[in-house]
């Protein structure tokens, strides 16, 4: 292939990406130069982003994920690093499912077709992935390893199987965990969620709960938003489980746990309430006139949005049980109810009811006529008050407490806590909002969960040597309630793996974030056919170091992610804790939506940018208004793909623009302005060093500098060494890609001018160059390889080793001084560095601005802040 000559090169050259990208990407791939990165000697550094699911196109979220990582990969190895950057696919999942249910074809065909084409886009857009170290979800070689460890933590008893209520998700027609409901609708769709009672499988996360709470202090590294998102979930609160004893019904004298974080209210509990859900609700009124009301309220609670349960607002619906409990301090006998507003899903599921010093108690109280008590009195009160205008639940003293009059709140929940145990009625203890996490799905598309069902041995686990428990080929008919997989009954049948008997798979598959929370170990030996991984090798590679990915994530995945480092390392195969040292969560990609207004043509509605022309409708011609900026959707139309960006500016253009539109953390709002000055910048830059390259190849080949560097040659090379120090830092220390592009762009000015000035030395040039190429290639990598190789440079540009700065370079002859008149600031003057006291007030009094404020005037002395400002007082 030929390139312009550089006698061509005019203000009009542009940079021919499209000819050049592909042969960059072409020439990495021969030479498997990104498969290099682990062989260097130097300290170890996991570059890793999240994991794509393979829908088969990138999107502009993608593309800013992975050039972060991509940015961080590229620098580390040019320092020298021994750098692990991988990347698979989160391959199981609904859509696919779905998709081959309408294709008609295999889940398996659809997944693979889309991971060739996302495999494509990454190639194209220069991410310098180890593709050698490919995971992929679905593939049998994987999700053996998977199964494997299921069992060892059925063994340990990390995973089990109980009946209890769940999250249902009716249109993906499946089970949802805690964590996968948000606000109270499902993750994925979006519908509404219910509650349901079924079996299936957990894992104990919560036997973690105290390690990954106090652990979160640990991580140094991840945004304090996301640390407090973990720390809100897992929701410790300390406090005192109580027993009251049931008074009357079929189950008198046995007893009903409540929590509570205020023990020092315990005198002022007036009723008790308990989820609907409670197991001992049916019992306690089985065979009364109460049951078939209790029933139906149960049932009515049910189809309520759980999250809105729980929140202050909701209306607080409860249904009195006919039957009374005993409270343990005093002895008093107290109504029972069950209420909507209580869930079984914090404490115990039932709750002493204090409505004096509870707004959602005092609510309930008033609302079904119930008696309310003081028993907290505030500061500066002495006596209680018989009617209660409002719920006060701030700290305060003891009254109406018997023994425990006149405490304060703090001592008075110890003295009753003390109290309640020595009875043997209660205990202290922690209480976690964090429940165990169900992993059952009704999906045929993921993991087997690697159990059989034997009428004679129970639940027993597959045979290690039987693994992996394959997915069959096809998935079967539709079996109203569970898995597909259900319906293929020549796999459902197999032998016990005990007693040989007839038995039954599970036909449940796992979660797929079940896959996704140790992926980034197999990372590190995923050719491993004899375990899992090495030990060592793991351990020699993790944690990561640097990971990448959106907040969307702070409670689903990495909490989970969390959880198996833990129970992996619980097994004896790593020595690490915690997985990630260092969390990168980038902002939002966001663009104006456009909608028509034209309500009586079927065809408008949201718009997509080419069914726009000159700002109207095309179907009807309406004027379009742009509409509020908002993350990219394919829902809201207002999509830029990728590939369009790629045929028009080049994969480089595209992840410059990305990269400097934003700090890492900040949303992005799109701007066509903006990518297309992206591009100009590397036309400049390409403009610039074509007709130079000779002065690059001449430096590189001696790298000597001229003597006595004074004026324009001293300050191109002092700024040649500012920017080695600026994008260093951006990149290393700050992460603040975006202000290091900035700053190759104003050293481009300032090279510019340097080389059409008078006498530009070549030497000087060339490390302009060699430096501006090296800072690049991290950010637009094709460009700045080519042109490297333009220039003589020796080996692949990703390999050369980072170059440092001369300190010396960076010491400046002059200084900018600030010039205050009686504190107000009145110019600015310029003097040498080592200019002495006298020196900078002769410079200052000598300034004409100054002098306008100083003129007839007495002076009376000068006050010189070295380096920084002088104050003249006159």
């Amino acid at each position: 292939m030929t390139h312009e000559p550089t006698s061509a090169v005019t203000e009009r050259t542009k940079y021919p990406f499209a000819e050049i990208e592909p042969e960059r990407e072409k020439a990495w791939e021969e030479a498997g130069v990104f498969k290099k990165f682990l062989e260097v000697e130097g300290p170890k550094s996991y570059v890793l982003e999240m994991f794509p699911y393979p829908s088969g196109r990138l999107h502009m979220g993608h593309v800013r994920v992975y050039t972060i990582g991509d940015v961080l990969a590229r620098y580390r190895r040019m320092k020298g690093m021994r750098v692990l950057h991988p990347m698979g696919f989160d391959a199981f999942g609904l859509p696919a499912e779905n998709a081959a249910i309408q294709r008609g074809i295999p889940a398996v065909e659809w997944t693979r077709e889309n991971m060739a084409r996302t495999r494509e886009a990454f190639n194209r857009l220069g991410c310098s992935f180890n593709w050698d170290l490919e995971v992929v979800t679905c593939d049998p070689d994987y999700y053996r390893w998977g199964q494997w460890l299921f069992i060892k933590f059925f063994e340990k008893g990390l995973a089990y199987r109980k009946n209890t209520q769940v999250n249902w998700c009716e249109t993906c027609a499946t089970v949802l965990a805690n964590e996968q409901v948000i606000d109270g609708r499902c993750w994925r769709c979006d519908e509404p969620v219910t509650q349901k009672t079924r079996e299936g499988w957990f894992l104990r996360i919560t036997a973690y709960a105290e390690e990954l709470l106090q652990e979160l202090e640990n991580l140094k590294g991840w945004p304090e938003r996301v640390v407090h998102m973990q720390r809100n979930w897992i929701g410790k609160s300390i406090g005192c489980e109580i027993d009251f004893i049931v008074a009357s019904g079929p189950r008198a004298g046995e007893k009903v746990t409540v929590f509570t974080t205020r023990a020092d209210t315990l005198f002022g509990c007036t009723f008790v309430t308990l989820a609907p859900e409670h197991p001992m609700v049916r019992k306690m009124v089985a065979g009364t006139s109460k049951e078939a009301e209790v029933a139906a309220f149960i049932n009515e609670v049910a189809r309520e949005d759980l999250a809105q349960r729980g929140s202050e607002t909701a209306e607080k619906k409860g249904l009195a049980l006919d039957i009374e409990m005993t409270n343990p301090i005093n002895g008093e006998n107290v109504p029972a109810f069950i209420a909507n507003y209580v869930l079984m899903g914090y404490g115990t599921g039932a709750i002493m009811c204090v409505p004096g010093h509870d707004e959602r108690d005092f609510a309930f109280a008033k609302e079904y006529g119930l008696p309310i008590r003081e028993v907290i009195l505030p500061p500066g009160k002495d006596a209680p008050t018989e009617e209660m205008e409002a719920a006060y639940t701030e700290p305060g003293t003891m009254a109406n407490s018997g023994e425990f009059d006149g405490l304060s709140t703090e001592e008075g929940k110890t003295g009753v806590a003390e109290a309640l145990e020595k009875q043997g009625n209660g205990k202290r203890t922690a209480n976690y909002r964090l429940r165990d996490w169900g992993i059952s799905r009704q999906r045929y598309w993921g993991m087997p969960i690697p159990m059989v069902y034997c009428d004679s041995c129970g639940v027993v686990p597959v045979r290690e040597e039987d693994l992996p428990v394959e997915l069959p080929a096809k998935m079967g008919p539709p079996v109203a309630g569970e898995s597909p997989l259900a319906g293929v009954v020549e796999w459902v049948r197999t032998p016990c793996p005990k007693c040989g008997k007839p038995s039954r798979r599970e036909t449940d598959t796992a979660d797929t974030f079940f896959d996704s929370s140790w992926y980034f170990m197999r990372y590190c030996d995923p050719k491993n056919d004899k375990a899992v991984f090495d030990s060592e090798i793991l351990d020699s590679l993790t944690p990561v170091d640097s990971y990448v990915g959106g907040p969307e994530h702070a409670v689903l995945h990495l909490l989970y992610a969390r959880f198996f480092q833990k129970a992996v390392r619980d097994l004896g195969l790593t020595r690490h804790g915690e997985p990630f040292n260092n969390l990168i969560t980038q902002g939002m990609v966001c663009k104006e939506t456009q909608s028509c207004p034209n309500e009586e043509c079927e065809k408008c509605g949201c718009l997509y940018p080419e069914e726009v022309e000159d700002g109207r409708c095309r179907a009807c011609g309406t004027a379009i208004a742009p509409g509020p900026s908002v993350k990219m959707s394919k829902s809201k139309h207002n999509v830029v793909e990728p590939e369009t960006l790629f045929r028009g500016y080049g994969s480089d253009t595209a992840r410059l623009y990305i990269l400097f539109s934003a700090p890492i953390e900040k949303d992005v709002d799109w701007s066509d302005e903006s990518v297309a000055g992206c591009s100009r910048l590397l036309d400049r830059i390409y403009r610039l060093v074509l007709p130079n390259r000779e002065s690059v190849r001449a430096w590189m080949a001696k790298r000597e500098l001229p003597g006595g560097l004074e004026g324009a040659h001293k300050d191109i090379h002092r700024a040649t060494h500012a920017l080695i120090q600026k994008v260093t830092g951006d990149i290393a220390d700050r992460l603040q890609f975006n202000t290091a592009i900035a700053a190759q762009m104003e050293y481009l000015n300032d090279l510019q001018r340097y080389v059409s000035g008078e006498g530009p030395d070549p030497r000087l040039v060339g490390e302009g160059l060699e430096a501006l190429l090296c800072m690049l290639s991290p950010f637009a990598p094709h460009i700045s390889e080519h042109l490297w190789q333009l220039c003589g440079g020796k080996g692949f540009l990703v390999e050369r080793s980072w170059p440092g700065y001369d300190p010396d370079a960076l010491i400046v002859d002059e200084i900018a001084i600030v010039v205050q008149v009686n504190g107000k600031v009145r110019a600015n003057i310029t003097v040498p560095r080592d200019a002495s006291k006298e020196e900078v007030e002769a410079a200052a009094l000598a300034d004409g601005r100054v002098q306008k404020y100083t003129e007839g005037k007495t002076l009376r002395k000068a006050i010189v802040v070295p380096g920084k400002l002088i104050n003249i007082v006159v």
